[in-house]
């Protein structure tokens, strides 16, 4: 009798983890949806192609978007909800105000999928697969997007402010928010290879143009010379985040790091004497390692809190919940 129960309890506990652990890494996978909605992918790509194709930058957009939309509250589509009565959602929290882009292209893409698959795909999936292919179409590596995510309900300007790490970031702060997400030291350098594409604006690398010695004089001068030291003037001045090829994919961020031609503080904290400096070195030399090194980052972040099953909801307009 008593082995009997002692059996049923093991048998029990067995299952009890298979539900557990099956379903923690079952939640999202790459084939989602592949019989709800076969014509997915394409049309995303689609979409994303004619956007890039009008505006080169849309890519970097695209890609920016995921990132803040992961680090507040997990992937979950939050950053493209507009304010309401109940809530100040997160456009307008500091790293997005007068930033953040791009969401007329997703709400394009949304209603292109809606077309073939009404009610099927979510805003949060869509900016998963949108930032996939805005790195493949400007050159960069691909990878296979793994799906299942929700929309939330809800959005959280202050989380936003929070969680989104800042271009006045040190390598410590960098780290450490990265690390309280699950993603690596060498995830952070990986993915901040994304800032070999896109532009930033006067306001944010100002005070690193005129204050700070840890940068080349000659590309300290050229920023200057668009970017004015006194606050207020020029302060939506664009310059790019990689000035040699700002518009590709590739590896030229690392060699600017090197060569402290790092346009963003934080940039630049990833060469600069601290734990970090290997893996740019080797990132500058070796493109090949970057681009597996983004692409298993990507997934990482990709991971990062969703909500799946009957959570959230998916949304018919990614700018307010349903």
């Amino acid at each position: 009798m008593a082995s009997s129960s002692s059996s049923t309890f093991i048998i029990g506990l067995i299952t009890l983890l298979i539900l557990v652990f099956g379903s923690a890494n079952a939640t999202l996978y790459t084939n989602f949806y592949s019989s709800s909605c076969p014509k997915l992918l394409d049309t995303v790509k689609c979409e994303v192609e004619s956007a890039i194709s009008k505006e080169t930058r849309m890519g970097a957009s695209l890609l920016r978007l995921f990132f803040h939309d992961c680090f507040v509250n997990g992937c979950d589509g939050s950053i493209l909800l507009d304010d309401t009565s109940s809530f100040t959602g997160e456009k307008n929290a500091g790293p997005n105000k007068n930033s953040a882009r791009g969401f007329e292209v997703i709400d394009k893409i949304k209603s292109a999928v809606e077309k073939v698959c009404p009610g099927v795909v979510s805003c949060a999936d869509i900016l998963a697969i949108a930032a996939r292919d805005s790195v493949q179409i400007l050159g960069g590596p691909t990878w296979n997007v793994k799906l299942g995510r929700r929309d939330s309900r809800t959005a959280s300007q202050s989380a936003a402010n929070n969680g989104i790490p800042r271009p006045t970031s040190n390598l410590n702060q960098l780290i450490s928010r990265f690390n309280s997400l699950g993603l690596s030291s060498k995830d952070l350098v990986a993915l901040s290879g994304g800032h070999t594409i896109g532009l930033a604006r006067c306001t944010t690398f100002r005070a690193r143009i005129y204050n700070e010695t840890n940068i080349d004089s000659s590309f300290a001068h050229m920023r200057q010379s668009t970017c004015p030291r006194n606050s207020g003037s020029g302060d939506n001045s664009l310059a790019p985040l990689d000035f040699a090829t700002p518009t590709f994919f590739d590896n030229h961020y690392f060699k600017n790091l090197i060569q402290k031609k790092g346009l963003l503080h934080s940039d630049q904290q990833l060469f600069n004497g601290g734990s970090t400096d290997s893996t740019v070195q080797t990132y500058s030399t070796n493109p090949a390692s970057f681009f597996t090194d983004f692409s298993a980052a990507m997934i990482k972040m990709g991971d990062i809190s969703p909500l799946t099953g009957s959570t959230g909801e998916i949304r018919k307009n990614c700018r307010r919940v349903n």
